[in-house]
């Protein structure tokens, strides 16, 4: 089985368009949406859930009413601002607070907790496309590598049990925690940018991260005929560093109404230009891995 990755060092450059075109393609495999903080695979892939779990995760203050005696001491030591005193009774505010523990230590009446908190939710769904395993975080909620880590544990499972020959992973933006824990086991990153100049300072970044990981990677660039210039300097930097160029995708209205419909680029267009550079995309990622 080969794992096949889509990073993006910022957001907005069609990444999970693209992964959505290739779930069209591409035989035989499970897909996992990485980007548990904005999952946005599944607006397209219309999957059908039919496995919903909880994720635990972290810890948060709770206090007990009956045993505060409103002294403020947690309010006073609190550095994250998440009690309140209302009533002569400490209050907690939910998405404040740390779960560092310090109320609890040092409240002279033992009135408050820690408990384990309800994080988010991942998914076990069916597409026409294939199985699919997504998330949910919560509001304002974090450890969102964790969530991450279970997704392509559970992808993993599932893959090894079907027995299929590729993991298709929708990654997160960016270059923090979510991104490296989507990286784990990848064989191979594909990077999604855009001809501008904070998409290819992005690319870079994200670029440095897979090097430093060992991980083979390649570059498409999204919309490359918005600004062929700066497409052309991208192509070289690429080269410059040693980096594959494996597909140009141009722009296409065909995109845009394939998201407005909530289906696969393919699937709405198969004859459209971006359709096109995307069967391209395809075979030169096949190559590249091949030879990897």
């Amino acid at each position: 089985m080969k794992e096949i990755l889509l990073l993006s060092g910022k957001g907005g450059t069609g990444k999970t368009t693209i992964t959505g075109a290739l779930a069209f393609l591409m035989p035989n495999k499970v897909m996992v949406d990485c980007d548990v903080d904005a999952a946005d695979l599944h607006l397209i892939l219309s999957p059908r859930v039919r496995q919903e779990n909880e994720f635990w995760c972290g810890v948060e203050a709770e206090v007990d009413s009956a045993l505060c005696s409103g002294c403020g001491t947690c309010v006073e030591l609190c550095r994250f601002h998440a009690l309140e005193l209302v009533a002569e009774t400490a209050r907690l505010l939910p998405f404040s607070c740390e779960g560092c523990g310090v109320c609890s230590h040092f409240c002279p009446e033992q009135a408050i907790t820690l408990r384990a908190k309800l994080s988010g939710h991942w998914f076990l769904a069916d597409t026409d496309y294939g199985p699919l395993v997504h998330a949910r975080l919560g509001i304002g909620e974090e450890n969102s590598g964790k969530l991450v880590s279970m997704v392509k544990q559970q992808a993993r499972e599932l893959a090894e049990e079907q027995q299929v020959d590729w993991l298709l992973v929708d990654g997160p933006p960016g270059i923090g925690c979510p991104v490296i824990a989507s990286m784990s086991g990848a064989n191979y990153v594909l990077l999604i940018t855009e001809p501008t100049r904070s998409g290819l300072h992005d690319l870079q970044r994200v670029a440095e991260l897979a090097r430093h990981f060992k991980i083979p990677c390649g570059v498409c660039i999204n919309k490359w005929d918005l600004h062929p210039a700066t497409s052309d300097m991208i192509s070289r930097v690429c080269a410059q560093g040693g980096i594959e160029l494996v597909g140009r995708i141009p722009f296409d209205a065909a995109v845009a109404e394939s998201i407005v419909r909530g289906v696969p680029l393919l699937s709405h267009k198969p004859a459209s230009p971006a359709s096109g550079a995307v069967n391209a995309l395809w075979q030169s990622l096949q190559r590249a891995i091949t030879a990897g």
